[in-house]
């Protein structure tokens, strides 16, 4: 018997060496097991061969099935699982917060004390609004989509020109004449495939900011003038929504989160009146400095992510106005008026 067990040990070792897979490997055991029983009943009992092969073919079929005993057991855990991978993929089985590639691109995000899992998780469950594709709009929706904003929604209704190349660093000289929402919205894309981004080529306006704005957590304003930020400043504080609001003009910008809602002032309580003509001109009248839209436009977004995910103390209730000529920087806080048109109590 002991050489039979010898033989069958070298057979196997001889097949893993080779690299047979374990089935013909097995067939070979078999076979000569089968060889094993046919000496131990065709031959009489006390002949040498079958004395040599065990002399008893009992101890070969107690032997059998012990291993079929075996192979049953390993054939029967491998049904379960199989049977068990489907529950798993289940409609109603919770998803992962985050897909592998997710995990890598966001790592740097993950790593910090202040956001970690959690942080981006609330990134990537949130929704932003941004108003405006142009000087502060292209960082700003450049860098929500990096960070993994869920989703995001620009409502602009320009077209690229030939003129905004030279600070709205999301448009390229092939998208000229398209609607910047468009193009916005395919560079996001080409950026972060995980962020779902929502164009509306839309003039906003005071009957439809309301219900657009509903539809998002956080505003983020970088409209050019006086008239589009009363508004969109109004309609934030009607939908209870904060604002992170920035503006640019030469070599100056501001930024400032208004959310009377949570207790700070709103745009209005800061400036309640438009300037008068000439006083504040316009980028394209008085110039701008071509990195100083993604100065502003990067801390916008900062304040963005630090909104979501709680890090640090963000601008609500401050703003922070920076000056690129002499690279200067100035915090001042704001008081929210009783008598604000907008959020006072006569509001």
């Amino acid at each position: 018997m002991t050489l039979v067990l010898a033989i069958l040990a070298v057979v196997w070792i001889i097949g893993a060496v080779m690299g047979t897979p374990k089935g013909p490997r097995l067939v070979m055991v078999a076979v000569v097991m089968g060889a094993v029983g046919v000496i131990q009943l065709a031959l009489p009992a006390g002949h040498p061969l079958r004395e040599a092969t065990g002399g008893d073919i009992r101890l070969w079929l107690l032997l059998a099935g012990f291993a079929v005993l075996v192979l049953a057991y390993q054939q029967g855990l491998r049904w379960l699982r199989a049977r068990a991978r489907p529950a798993a993929l289940m409609p109603d089985t919770p998803k992962p917060a985050f897909e592998d590639d997710e995990l890598r691109r966001y790592a740097r995000h993950m790593m910090l004390r202040d956001i970690g899992g959690q942080g981006q998780k609330r990134l990537k469950n949130g929704s932003v609004l941004v108003v405006g594709a142009g000087g502060l709009g292209a960082p700003v929706l450049q860098y929500l989509a990096a960070a993994g904003v869920g989703r995001i929604g620009v409502v602009d209704f320009d077209a690229v020109d030939l003129s905004n190349l030279q600070r709205q660093v999301i448009h390229t000289e092939n998208q000229i004449g398209q609607p910047k929402v468009a193009s916005a919205a395919r560079a996001m894309g080409q950026i972060n495939h995980h962020v779902a981004v929502e164009p509306h080529e839309q003039r906003l306006t005071a009957e439809n900011a309301p219900a657009l704005f509903q539809r998002y957590d956080l505003i983020l304003d970088g409209s050019d003038n006086f008239e589009t930020r009363f508004m969109v400043n109004d309609a934030a504080v009607a939908a209870g929504r904060p604002l992170i609001s920035g503006a640019i003009a030469q070599w100056e910008g501001q930024v400032g989160l208004y959310h009377p809602a949570g207790g700070c002032a709103c745009y209005r309580c800061v400036f309640p009146e438009t300037p008068p003509p000439g006083m504040v001109p316009s980028c394209a009248e008085a110039g701008v400095a071509g990195p100083l839209p993604g100065v502003i436009g990067s801390i916008m977004a900062l304040e963005a992510v630090k909104w979501f995910t709680g890090a640090g103390e963000s601008l609500a209730g401050r703003m922070l106005v920076w000056d690129g000529l002499y690279t200067d920087a100035r915090v001042m806080r704001l008081t929210r008026r009783a008598d604000c048109p907008t959020c006072g109590e006569k509001g």
